[in-house]
């Protein structure tokens, strides 16, 4: 997916504004626009309502599938030492050699049904699924460019249809992540550089317009992909912008954008256009994006495209713990599985997100529709030694103590490691009427003493639920 390498990148492709979903956007100079973005012109009220369903949903499934589930991580017999959907770049496999796995692609296991069951048994509210990665294959059936899944492998079927099909039937939304900027096997299309060994191109048939390759693919297949599927997607996401995606360029894209007022697209455009949401990967800012709607997206492994050699795992209780922190930022979870090449999305992580939503169909109303803390400080500590991911920054190291999210009325205390029989919170601000345990469906009152902003709440001496039981604190 993307990693270092989106971060190098982007920095150098465009500036983007830090900003929670709770708060007001922040503002775009539409002046600087060649052609100016729906986040340029709209009214705060219209991008209230424009937002609105993603801001409840909270939760989201990321889904990375493509001919790189063929080789898994392997090339020739010998491992590439690359996440799974990188594996072209990282073993510099010729165009050719590259195409010709289309033709051992057939995902005869696919089922468009159960993976939105399991999208919806985990508590999601919305998928986005890879329609073309860097690799150029379009995961759908485009007349713009012949190397797609209908045209150029025995499946011939198009799997965005049926997934945008029971999307609809079973109350998901759906969107499509579009890689519009690199393309490994498109003539003109980009291919990162970012140090010396991974410099670009790497392949003769590579070369050619940058420009050239937009207008005859990438803008040809976006249009493809907003106007052939109903209901239209929800959610275009892009992806590892360059330098050759120019301000002018962009706007190209961002005139057909225009053209779909409720659609919702993120920051890796590129152009200087900074789209909807922020886009941190890999990790949870230690206070979000104040002001600006943000999503985390992350792996259940270590690898977005299947790899097969990739069993390190997160427990259920890191993701469950990592939605949490999230929630308490005002932020969204964008959630990875990747399927093999049959279609199966691996065992251990469906089992990870039925365990989620198992948790959200108890828990579910301190999660969906809520705001961040109201509570001052960070929980944590930046790392002295270690870097985030891609960023030349000190890694946030979170502490598992506790969270809070919020609703009018409400403010929900996650305790993420049991305190013992006694719950201190400071900076209560609020008048406290009632506290009870969320999972407990009769609401039986917990004791608890304020003495202004202080709060002392009684508990029993085992939690409900040793990932994360949540107490409900009713507010006057």
């Amino acid at each position: 997916m993307k990693s270092l390498i989106y971060a190098v990148s982007l920095a150098s492709a465009m500036v983007v504004s830090s900003a929670s979903a709770a708060a007001a956007p922040v503002a775009q100079e539409a002046s600087t626009h060649p052609v100016p973005a729906v986040q340029d012109t709209e009214t705060p009220a219209q991008r209230d309502a424009r937002m609105g369903w993603w801001r409840q949903a909270r939760f989201g499934m990321f889904i990375h599938w493509g001919l790189y589930a063929v080789p898994a991580g392997v090339w020739n017999g010998k491992p590439v030492d690359s996440i799974g959907e990188w594996i072209m770049y990282n073993g510099k496999i010729p165009v050719a050699d590259y195409k010709k796995l289309a033709s051992r692609f057939n995902p005869a296991k696919f089922d468009a049904h159960a993976w939105v069951a399991l999208a919806k048994a985990a508590g999601m509210k919305y998928i986005v699924i890879t329609a073309k990665h860097h690799d150029g294959f379009a995961m759908f059936d485009s007349k713009a460019n012949p190397f797609n899944i209908v045209d150029a492998t025995p499946f011939k079927r198009d799997p965005l249809k049926a997934l945008a099909k029971e999307a609809q039937k079973q109350g998901i939304k759906l969107g499509f992540y579009y890689s519009q900027d690199q393309d490994w096997t498109a003539p003109g299309g980009a291919a990162m550089t970012y140090d010396k060994l991974h410099d670009g191109h790497w392949d003769k048939a590579q070369q050619g317009d940058f420009a050239e390759y937009l207008h005859t693919k990438a803008i040809p297949q976006l249009k493809e992909l907003l106007s052939n599927y109903q209901p239209s997607p929800a959610i275009i996401w892009f992806d590892t912008p360059t330098a050759e995606m120019t301000p002018q360029l962009a706007s190209e894209i961002v005139t057909l954008l225009n053209q779909h007022p409720n659609l919702i697209w993120n920051n890796r455009l590129g152009g200087g256009y900074n789209g909807d949401t922020e886009t941190p990967e890999q990790n949870v800012p230690a206070q979000g994006y104040p002001g600006r709607d943000w999503e985390t997206c992350m792996t259940i492994n270590d690898t977005w495209g299947y790899k097969s050699n990739d069993t390190n795992f997160k427990s259920t209780r890191e993701l469950l713990r990592t939605l949490v922190d999230v929630a308490s930022k005002g932020g969204n979870l964008l959630l990875n599985v990747g399927p093999d090449a049959q279609g199966v999305i691996p065992a251990p992580e469906a089992e990870r997100l039925q365990v989620i939503g198992k948790w959200l169909d108890v828990n579910g109303e301190s999660i969906y529709g809520t705001g961040p803390t109201p509570f001052p400080g960070d929980h944590g500590t930046f790392s002295t030694t270690e870097k985030t991911v891609g960023e030349n920054k000190p890694k946030w190291i979170p502490a598992w103590d506790w969270r809070a999210t919020t609703k009018p009325g409400k403010i929900y205390i996650h305790l993420l490691t049991w305190p013992g029989k006694t719950f201190h919170l400071a900076n209560v601000t609020a008048q406290i009427k009632q506290a009870y345990f969320l999972a407990d469906p009769k609401h039986a009152p917990l004791t608890y003493t304020q003495k202004g902003n202080a709060l002392d709440l009684q508990l029993p001496g085992k939690p409900i639920d040793s990932n994360d039981t949540v107490v409900v604190l009713k507010t006057k």
